[in-house]
C-alpha cells in the first residue's frame, strides 16, 4: 500500500530564510528573483522577434539550472481601488478624472466577473556541494559552505540573470528575507495569506515572546 504524502514530506525542505537567502535542509541554498512582464501582442514583429532572440540567447547561455514559477492569482480589487483613489487625488485634473473613471470601470468589471493576475519568479540556485566519501567504507559526507561565500556566489548569478533579462526588456527584482518569507506563506497558506500579512521584520516572528525572567539573588 502507497503511503499518503505528508505536510512534511512536501514542504520540510525549508531551513531557514537569512538575508535574501533560502537555506535548504540538504545544504542547498536558493534566490528568488520576480519577474515582470512586456506586452507581447502590442508589440511590432521586428520586437516580438527581438524579444524571442534575446530570451533564448539567456536560456542558452545559462551555466547553471534555473526554475520558472508562474503564479495565477484573484487580484484584490478592494485594496487596489483604494490606493488607486488615493493617487487620484494627488493628481493634476485631468489625469485625476482619468483616473476614477478608471477605478469606476474596474469596480463594474469585478461585479461581473474575477480579475486574475500573473506573477513570475525565477528561483537561482547556489553552488552545488560535492560529498566526499569517507575511504574505504564509510558514508559520505558534505562540508559546510560558508555562508558568505554562497551569498556571493549567488549574488552574482542573479545580477547575470538580471542584466540578460535585461536584454529582453524584463526587469528582474532580487526578493528580500520578509519577501521570500511571504512567498512561502501565500504558497503554504493561500487562504490565511489573503487576511493576514507579514509586515514587520521576519525576526520578529521567530523570536520567543515569553522568556524567562531571571531574579536577583534573595540576601540571606
Amino acid at each position: 500500500m502507497k503511503r499518503r504524502a505528508s505536510v512534511q514530506d512536501v514542504h520540510g525542505f525549508l531551513e531557514a530564510i537569512d538575508d535574501g537567502v533560502v537555506r535548504l535542509s540538504d545544504g542547498q541554498s536558493r534566490a528568488v528573483l520576480e519577474v515582470g512582464s512586456v506586452n507581447f501582442a502590442l508589440r511590432g514583429e521586428v520586437e516580438r522577434e527581438a524579444i524571442v532572440a534575446g530570451f533564448s540567447a539567456f536560456l542558452n547561455g545559462l551555466t547553471f539550472p534555473i526554475q520558472i514559477v508562474v503564479r495565477v492569482l484573484a487580484v484584490d480589487v478592494a485594496r487596489y481601488l483604494d490606493d488607486l483613489e488615493a493617487r487620484a487625488g494627488q493628481l493634476p485634473g485631468s489625469l485625476a478624472e482619468l483616473a476614477r473613471d478608471h477605478a469606476a470601470f474596474v469596480r463594474r468589471l469585478s461585479r461581473n466577473r474575477t480579475l486574475l493576475e500573473r506573477r513570475f519568479y525565477l528561483v537561482v540556485p547556489g553552488p552545488i556541494e560535492t560529498p566526499v566519501q569517507r575511504w574505504p567504507f564509510g558514508r559520505s559526507r558534505r562540508h559546510a559552505a560558508d555562508p558568505a561565500e554562497v551569498r556571493r556566489q549567488l549574488t552574482a548569478r542573479c545580477d547575470e540573470v538580471q542584466r540578460q533579462l535585461g536584454r529582453c526588456g524584463l526587469a528582474a527584482r532580487h526578493l528580500g528575507t520578509l519577501e521570500l518569507a511571504q512567498l512561502y506563506h501565500d504558497w503554504w497558506c493561500p487562504e490565511l495569506a489573503r487576511l493576514q500579512r507579514l509586515q514587520r521584520e521576519l525576526a520578529d516572528y521567530t523570536t520567543l515572546v515569553v522568556q524567562r525572567k531571571t531574579h536577583p539573588e534573595r540576601r540571606s
